[in-house]
């Protein structure tokens, strides 16, 4: 089967980290990528937190270890290598329960030599985290729970009503970018019809958009603009919010991957789809 390709339409994408590669992914498809980080990530202080963590955890004999993000789980490690107790988290995770929400938790656990005891399936929101979580016993066992860049108060409140001894961890937080002149010109592009189409990894990259886009008098001119574009969102979750939001994307993929995201984004935009 052909892949679609396009003819240098301006696509819109707010990825950090990965900023290069979903910018690479739509350049090959003849489309022109415009990448504007809509999100920081800030690490939080935690070295305090994370000793009586470490300290706590020793005298249990099979901890849960519940990791939603693989930036959460590499910024632990970070903290305990830091205190000189690497060797201790390491210790606790092996004898007790390693959860993931994701691959990329998986990831950052396969780097310090750790395998996932289970991991959530497709597409990894936080519905399937708790299947996963299902057949676990957790009433009056410690429950150690990575968040993501902000906390997940649903799984905070199933985990806590099946009897959990639960620990949070908020090691970083997500935050608008410390200029915000790319992100409000991006605004004012997106807002005067100026692209083919936008794709969005994280519901916080809509919501911080959407944010900016109200301190500059422009939110509803946004929203109408989005209708006139291929809107893309990574999975449910950031779909739903975006839902919220007012802007009803046009694709999501079946795998929460950038590559399949852009993969339908393109397919959409080939076949001349514009609502």
């Amino acid at each position: 089967m052909m892949r679609a390709t396009l003819s240098g339409e301006r696509i819109a994408l707010f990825e950090s980290r990965l900023a290069a590669e979903i910018s690479d992914l739509v350049r090959r498809s003849g489309a022109e990528p415009i990448c504007v980080p809509a999100v920081r990530e800030q690490r939080r202080p935690a070295a305090e937190q994370v000793a009586a963590l470490l300290s706590e955890v020793e005298s249990e004999a099979s901890p849960v270890f519940v990791f939603s993000t693989g930036v959460g789980a590499a910024a632990l490690f970070e903290e305990a290598r830091a205190l000189g107790r690497c060797a201790e988290l390491r210790g606790a995770i092996d004898r007790g329960l390693a959860i993931c929400r994701g691959p990329k938790p998986v990831t950052a656990l396969h780097r310090e030599g750790i395998a996932a005891s289970l991991r959530a399936r497709s597409p990894f929101t936080t519905a399937e985290l708790l299947e996963t979580l299902a057949p676990v016993t957790v009433r009056g066992r410690l429950l150690v729970l990575l968040h993501y860049g902000e906390r997940n108060q649903p799984l905070v409140e199933a985990l806590l009503a099946r009897g959990a001894r639960l620990r949070e961890l908020t090691l970083y937080q997500w935050e608008l970018p410390e200029d915000l002149a790319p992100l409000s010109r991006m605004v004012e592009e997106l807002a005067d019809d100026k692209f083919a189409g936008a794709a969005f990894t994280s519901q916080i990259q809509a919501r911080n958009l959407m944010t900016v886009a109200e301190g500059m008098g422009r939110r509803e001119d946004l929203i109408r603009s989005c209708s006139h574009m291929v809107v893309a969102a990574v999975g449910p979750t950031c779909a739903r919010v975006m839902t919220e939001l007012g802007v009803q994307p046009d694709v999501v993929p079946d795998s929460p991957k950038m590559g399949p995201m852009i993969a339908a984004l393109v397919e959409h935009l080939a076949q001349g789809k514009a609502r």
